[in-house]
Order: C-alpha cells, then structure tokens, then sequence
C-alpha cells in the first residue's frame, strides 16, 4: 500500500515538473538575422547577381536556426526587416533557394511564423 502511495507522488512530481518546465526559448536575434543577410540586399532590393558573400550568410542563418523557435523568431525577422528595408519578397522568396538551402517556409508579407518548424 505505501508503495502504491509512493508510486502516485512521484508520478505527480514528474507530471508536475514537465508542466512547469520553460518552453524552449529562441536563441537567435533579429540583429543576428540581418548581419547574416546584409550582403544580400542589393539583391534583395534589385534583384540582378547574387553578391558573392551573400550565400554564405544564407547558409549560416539556416545552421544558425535549427530550432523551431529559432526558426520561428528569424521568419519574423525576416519579415520585419523585409517591410523596413523594402525588399522585393519575389527575391527573398528564391534567394534560399538560389543559394542551395531549403528553409521550410515562404518568405512573404503573409507567411504565419508561428507554423514554422
């Protein structure tokens, strides 16, 4: 019978921890999210040849958010830095691509960021 009782309390701890335990927290900043893509923005703006240091950042942005809340937080990045730096989403939209990585959404005015995974 005690053992039972035990049994029961310690499930309501496990249970009781998982619970309270902190949702995963984005690592990533915006800051970080457009030093990675500041040499792509004459393309990004203009179109035209994708500057040599650009992919790169593309790269480094997609190994630098493997989290999906990192994930989550650079696809609202990308759209707030889209709007302030006027950025053509036909370009943004192909640029991952153009640079040989698959990032799992569209990056576009009306993408909803929190179904990003």
């Amino acid at each position: 019978m005690a053992s039972s009782v035990l049994f029961k309390v310690a499930c309501l701890v496990l249970i009781s921890m998982l619970v309270a335990a902190p949702q995963a927290a984005a690592t990533i900043t915006c800051g970080q999210v457009v030093r990675y893509l500041l040499p792509c923005l004459s393309y990004l703006r203009n179109g035209g040849p994708i500057p040599p240091r650009c992919c790169p950042g593309v790269r480094g942005l997609n190994s630098a958010a493997r989290t999906t809340p990192d994930r989550q937080t650079a696809c609202g990045c990308l759209k707030s830095a889209a709007r302030s730096y006027r950025v053509n989403y036909g370009n943004g939209a192909a640029l991952p691509g153009k640079c040989g990585v698959s990032i799992g959404f569209k990056i576009a005015a009306n993408t909803d960021c929190s179904k990003v995974h």
